[in-house]
Formats: C-alpha cells, sequence, structure tokens
C-alpha cells in the first residue's frame, strides 16, 4: 500500500490551486451591482459555462469516491453508471419541456414556477424542501465525506478542522462572487477533475493490462449496466420506479442543479448546456467507474473501497502530478459545496425574504443573500461533523430524497401538463405527500434499500392522484395562467420550425438523439457482447 505523503512541488500545486480560486471569487463579486447579477450571474451564462458548472456540481469527492469503489467492489459494479445514463434521459426531458417555461417566466428560483402555476404555498413548500435537503443532506453530506478523504491523506488534522477549512474556502468566493463566480470556479474545477480523471485511469489501465486482465478475474456479470429484476442492489425495474424519478428532481426541479440553467442568455444556450452537460456524463463510465475495475487487478487485496481512488492516486502517479489530481479532488468537493451555498441563499432571499419585504432593492437583496451564504456555511458546518456520531442517521440521509421527493415531481409535472389542475390539487398533492413522507421516516430503515427504489415510484403516484382528485373539487385556473405555465403542442411545433433554421448540429433534438444513441451502443456493450 502506497505511503500518503505529499512532494513540496504537489502542495505547491494545491495550494496555488485554492488561491487561484479565492482571487477570481473576489475579483467576479467587484463587478455585481444587484440580486439578478449576484443570483443569476446577469443571466448571462453560455453553453460551455452552463454544462461545465452542472458537470462539476454533481460530481463531489463521495460520489467520484464512490464511483470508483463501485467499479471495483463486487455487487452493484458497474450497474452504478445506470444514475449516469438515465441522468442524461432526463437532462433531454428537462431541455425540451421545462426549460423554456422557467426562462419565458423569467424566475429567479424553481420553486418561483410552482407560485405562477398555484400559489405562494406551493412555491414555499417546494422552497422550504430544497433548503432543507441541500443544507442537511447536499451541503453537509460533502463537507462530511471530503474530510474524510482529506483525513486520510493528513490524518493528523482533526475532522471538524478539515470541514471547517473546505466551507470557509468554498464559502469565501461564494459569498463574494455570487453564481458567477460559482460558474467560472465550476467550469475550471471540472476541467481540472477530468483531466485528473483521464490521467489516473491511464495509469491503471497501463499498469493493470487493461480490461481483458479484468475480466480474466472477474465475474462478467460485474459489468453488466442493466441488472435483472432479481438483482439485490439495482433491480431494473427500480430504475424506473426509483432511479428516474430521483433524477428527474435532481436535474429539472432542484436549485443546487438548475440555478446555471436559469441563468441562460437564451433558451438555445440553456439547451445546449443540458446536452453538453449529457455529454460530460458519458465519461464517467470510462473515467471514474472503470479505474475502479482495474484497481481490481492492481490492489486484489484492499477490503475498504473507499480508499480505492486515494491508494491509486498516490500509488500510480508521478510528483506533480499527483498535485494536479489531488486539485481535481478538492476541485470536486468545491463545487458540490459553492452550488449548494449559492442555491441556498437564493431561496431563502427570493423565496422568503423578498415576500416579507417587498421594498428592498437589488442591491440590498444581493447584501442579504451575502450574510444568508454566510449563515448557511456556518450551520453546515456546525452539523456535518456530528454526522460521524449518528450512522444510522447517516446511512438513511442517503435515501432521504426518495421520500421527500415525489410529491415535489408530481406537483411539476401535474402542473405543466394538465391545464386542469389548480392551486387545491396542489394543496392535496403537499399534504398527502407530506404525510407520506413521515410515514416513510417512522417505519423505514435504510437497509430496505429496494423498497425505497420502489416507494418512490408509489409514493408519486399517489401524490399524482391526490392532486388530480383536488384539482376537480375546485374551478380549472385561468386561461392567462394555463397560456403561460403549461405546455402546449403549439409551442413545441413552433419551436419545430425555428430549429429548422439551424444547422443539424446546432439543434439541440439531435444532439439529445445522438447521445441516446450513445447510452444505447454502451448498454449493449457492455450488457451483451462482453
Amino acid at each position: 500500500m502506497p505511503d500518503f505523503n505529499l512532494a513540496l512541488i504537489d502542495m505547491v500545486i494545491v495550494v496555488a490551486y485554492i488561491v487561484g480560486v479565492l482571487i477570481l471569487g473576489f475579483w467576479i463579486g467587484k463587478r455585481h451591482k444587484g440580486a439578478e447579477d449576484y443570483f443569476l450571474a446577469g443571466r448571462s451564462l453560455t453553453w460551455p459555462l452552463i454544462g461545465f458548472s452542472l458537470f462539476a456540481s454533481n460530481i463531489s469527492s463521495n460520489t467520484l469516491i464512490g464511483l470508483t469503489g463501485s467499479g471495483y467492489a463486487d455487487g452493484a459494479g458497474f450497474s452504478v453508471f445506470s444514475y449516469e445514463w438515465m441522468a442524461i434521459v432526463v437532462l433531454i426531458i428537462f431541455a425540451v419541456f421545462f426549460l423554456p417555461f422557467y426562462l419565458r417566466n423569467r424566475i429567479f428560483t424553481i420553486p418561483e414556477y410552482l407560485e405562477r402555476r398555484y400559489d405562494y404555498n406551493a412555491r414555499a413548500y417546494a422552497s422550504f424542501i430544497a433548503i432543507v435537503l441541500n443544507v442537511f443532506v447536499d451541503i453537509s453530506a460533502t463537507l462530511y465525506a471530503g474530510g474524510i478523504v482529506i483525513q486520510l491523506i493528513f490524518p493528523g488534522i482533526p475532522l471538524w478542522m478539515v470541514i471547517t477549512g473546505l466551507a470557509v474556502i468554498a464559502g469565501i468566493y461564494t459569498i463574494t462572487g455570487g453564481l458567477s463566480a460559482v460558474v467560472i470556479t465550476d467550469a475550471i474545477q471540472a476541467v481540472i477533475l477530468i483531466i485528473g480523471s483521464i490521467i489516473i485511469t491511464w495509469f491503471a489501465w497501463e499498469q493493470s493490462g487493461g480490461l481483458s486482465e479484468v475480466m480474466a478475474v472477474t465475474d462478467p456479470s460485474h459489468f453488466d449496466i442493466i441488472k435483472p429484476a432479481s438483482d439485490e442492489e439495482l433491480p431494473w425495474p427500480g430504475l424506473i420506479t426509483g432511479v428516474f424519478l430521483l433524477g428527474f428532481y435532481f436535474w429539472g426541479t432542484n436549485q443546487y442543479i438548475t440555478q446555471r440553467a436559469l441563468a441562460s442568455k437564451t433558451t438555445q444556450e440553456g439547451q445546449w448546456g443540458a446536452m453538453f452537460a449529457g455529454f460530460l456524463k458519458l465519461l464517467i463510465l470510462f473515467i471514474m467507474i472503470m479505474p475502479g475495475a482495474f484497481a481490481r487487478v492492481l490492489y486484489p487485496e484492499i477490503t475498504e473501497v473507499d480508499t480505492v481512488y486515494p491508494t491509486m492516486m498516490f500509488d500510480l502517479l508521478p510528483i506533480g502530478i499527483l498535485g494536479l489530481v489531488l486539485a481535481g479532488l478538492i476541485a470536486a468537493m468545491m463545487s458540490s459545496i459553492d452550488s449548494g451555498l449559492n442555491s441556498v441563499s437564493t431561496l431563502i432571499t427570493m423565496d422568503f425574504y423578498q415576500k416579507l419585504h417587498p421594498d428592498k432593492n437589488q442591491a440590498e437583496l444581493m447584501g442579504i443573500g451575502r450574510w444568508i451564504t454566510a449563515t448557511v456555511m456556518i450551520i453546515a458546518v456546525l452539523w456535518a461533523p456530528q454526522i460521524q456520531h449518528f450512522e444510522k442517521l447517516w446511512d438513511y440521509l442517503q435515501y432521504v430524497l426518495s421520500w421527500f421527493s415525489p410529491p415535489i415531481i408530481a406537483l411539476f409535472v401535474v402542473g405543466l401538463f394538465w391545464k386542469r389542475a389548480n392551486e387545491r390539487g396542489a394543496l392535496w398533492c403537499a399534504i398527502v405527500g407530506a404525510l407520506l413522507t413521515l410515514f416513510a421516516i417512522i417505519f423505514n430503515t435504510s437497509e430496505q434499500l429496494i423498497d425505497f427504489l420502489y416507494m418512490t415510484g408509489i409514493h408519486f403516484g399517489v401524490c399524482v392522484l391526490a392532486h388530480v382528485i383536488g384539482s376537480y373539487t375546485a374551478p380549472p385556473p385561468s386561461n392567462e395562467v394555463v397560456e403561460n405555465t403549461v405546455w402546449q403542442i403549439s409551442g413545441f411545433k413552433k419551436e419545430t420550425q425555428e430549429l429548422k433554421e439551424l444547422a443539424w448540429y446546432k439543434n439541440y433534438r439531435y444532439q439529445g438523439a445522438g447521445l441516446v444513441l450513445i447510452v444505447i451502443t454502451i448498454i449493449l456493450y457492455f450488457n451483451v457482447w462482453i
């Protein structure tokens, strides 16, 4: 096993990266004049920045280490890639149906759409759920997992100190620079992360002998991306009832991710950005999961799969390159933390504070947003270390999203595609969904992972039914509400005509179709041809 020590040059590279990110945040922060600049980057983002930022925000350090560990360990194996290819499908649906309405209504937050569609109660409900999940699951989980990883390298530093350091660094440039700083640093961090992952994949492939050597010591089922219905880890029906719905919440209705799409310069830029993010998701199989498979040949004695990625870093990489890859690992932590901080600040400021103080101008809202970001950072720092004392709670938090998100998904899906949906139906959906969530928290445990995947679909179905029944107990919404917030085939046909004026490679629908074909080819290769 390698010695987890850094040479001076590697330390210099890591420190230079951190200092550079902080300087960038301060520089961008000086250009902001109001809330739209701070929270939505002046609605000026182009597709490369959107795509890189979407990708980086999704890949945290625990995700990266977990994906590599899955590629190594028996059990889920390559089926973990199902979360990635399903995300591509969701991004396509998001770009076709949802994003145009979000941008047309010029909203600051995703829950704000629900107010336009129903009423403020629906907006407040969705926003509150998003805030709780972002603070106590997304940000805190990333801080805790990141702290554990850093402790592998620097075991003498206390966990609370590592967590505080990560939060403060990400918090400083997020507080000063807002979404512009988050997106630009995310783009830089995504490039570093991808380059670092490619480097470590190359070294692992070269020294292991390649995929043929892995196959010689591995059961072929380990490479199956789609598992049979009897699989204990991820049965294929669970992809539909669980993974798809959870992916839709994460990529289509969660401020944590979608905020950079709301900041698109145009609808077209946002759609291209979503397709670009989908393309980057394809790389995950080859540069994050596959290295874990190579490690099966290189390190057959490893029992703790979370140490696979750090082991490869310190054992395979030469001095200098190690610093770059470690910077990429830290970048993965930072991009998730900064996205969480910025999204929560936006939700609290625009969905709650502005409602209580409608007289505040754009500059004042930006100032409040900065104070809220700092407060959220402190709360996450205080909560994150406590997770280690509650192992069952920590396990449970991994699946809590599947219990809180179904009613939110139902509000968006029914609202966008059914013009008869109204605020009464939204209220019934929220009440029934909250009761089912409470039931799940009380009577279920984290060991029931398969039940969580299936129950997500059941939970969603019940919420949709409650929404429909409730909507029929009250008058339909006005034509004005329907026209601005409900999808109609006429709008789709209009967009089709507009897209005909573009070169085929600029048509995001063709781009999406190309991504689907690549996904199908990958699944067939690993499920049928290997």
